[in-house]
């Protein structure tokens, strides 16, 4: 094939692909949670793990209209409770202030005070958080991931799980992550806001949570979807099922329900080879090499790249010279990337794959070097 076709070719293929990396299956038998996490681990990978609200509608999209329990369970251990973002795939780092920087939260914050647990996070005007009891009504900040207006003071006071509803039905979710929290555009909104509501007396909530439900695979995946109308966090009820209209309760695990598993199909080979050697040992005992072509997909497999013995893990993109482009093994131009900082200018040479590092960002690296690697079967 001629160069100039193959660019011409790839030059279309960043739309209109769509490659899940793992699979749903509804078990119709009843079980208990506990044995419907044996079945799953047996026959498949494990419970089905929602990872964001696309996983949420492939569940919902199901024909299935009855309530089936999901990976999701509470360990019931009140004080090892952990912080998490609304959003999916943004992570709570308790150190992440580096010397020299001010905390976000208000002094002696957050303290969890009262009879009531203060599991939800309110910010004040002062740009300052405090905890606060989830179920108290307040007015709230919206995010939008697409669009020319990204935040959004909505001027209705829900509770937290209302709140998050409501911002993930008509935007994207609540406000999440440092990354936003710390921007100067969020910084300058809030100030723009507190000049136009000059009694901002309301304190907002944000999308900063915590909780002791984990998933039963391990993943730290911090997304959830309650039902703000018929979730109850009570003692006897400790696992989590998803209902037909998408929302998620929790009921008592010894009750027996239909379920879901997943089969998760990336492979994480914990052997070091080149990148050469990676993509013949994929191709030859699996598929092929991972491709990672949207935010869905890089979110799955970095929870994969923790669990490696290496500091970086080969993906299936190089660089090529004649074309001085990047691709994709399965012949697709980069549309979606998640490159560090310090990677985004530097200087690309022949000879170039790329790597995962365990916090999911990417580095170039010469593809003689020898790193674990992430197969697709």
């Amino acid at each position: 094939m001629q160069w100039s076709l193959f660019v011409l070719i790839l030059m279309g293929q960043c739309s209109f692909f769509t490659c899940h990396l793992y699979e749903y299956h509804f078990i119709p038998e009843g079980k208990t949670w506990e044995e419907a996490q044996s079945y799953c681990r047996e026959h498949f990978t494990d419970l089905a793990t929602v990872s964001d609200m696309r996983d949420v509608e492939r569940l919902t999209n199901s024909s299935q209209t009855t309530d089936a329990w999901i990976g999701l369970r509470s360990i019931n251990e009140r004080e090892i409770k952990e912080w998490h973002w609304s959003l999916s795939g943004e992570k709570y780092y308790p150190t992440e202030c580096k010397p020299g920087c001010a905390s976000e939260w208000h002094t002696d914050e957050p303290n969890n005070a009262g009879h009531n647990p203060e599991n939800c996070v309110m910010i004040k005007s002062s740009k300052k958080w405090n905890d606060d009891r989830c179920e108290k009504e307040r007015k709230f900040i919206c995010y939008n991931e697409t669009g020319p207006q990204k935040y959004f003071l909505i001027d209705e006071s829900k509770k937290w799980l209302q709140a998050q509803s409501y911002c993930r039905k008509h935007h994207t979710d609540l406000v999440s992550g440092f990354t936003q929290i710390r921007s100067e555009e969020f910084k300058t909104w809030v100030d723009k806001v507190n000049k136009i509501y000059y009694i901002w007396s309301s304190d907002l909530w944000i999308g900063l949570f915590r909780e002791i439900w984990s998933w039963s695979d391990g993943k730290n995946v911090s997304f959830r979807h309650w039902d703000p109308d018929s979730f109850v966090d009570v003692a006897s009820k400790t696992c989590a099922m998803t209902t037909p209209n998408g929302k998620w309760i929790s009921d008592t695990c010894t009750n027996k329900k239909p379920f879901y598993c997943y089969d998760d199909k990336v492979i994480l080979i914990k052997e070091n080879k080149t990148w050469d050697e990676a993509l013949t040992y994929c191709r030859v005992k699996h598929r092929d090499l991972v491709s990672i072509t949207d935010r869905h997909q890089q979110r799955w497999v970095q929870e994969g790249a923790k669990r490696a013995d290496t500091e970086f893990v080969w993906l299936g993109m190089r660089y090529t010279c004649t074309l001085d482009l990047w691709f994709w093994v399965i012949d697709r131009l980069v549309c979606y990337n998640n490159w560090a900082q310090e990677e985004k200018t530097r200087q690309v040479q022949c000879d170039m794959a790329t790597t995962m590092k365990r916090d999911g960002k990417w580095y170039k690296k010469a593809d003689n070097e020898k790193f674990n690697f992430f197969c697709v079967k």
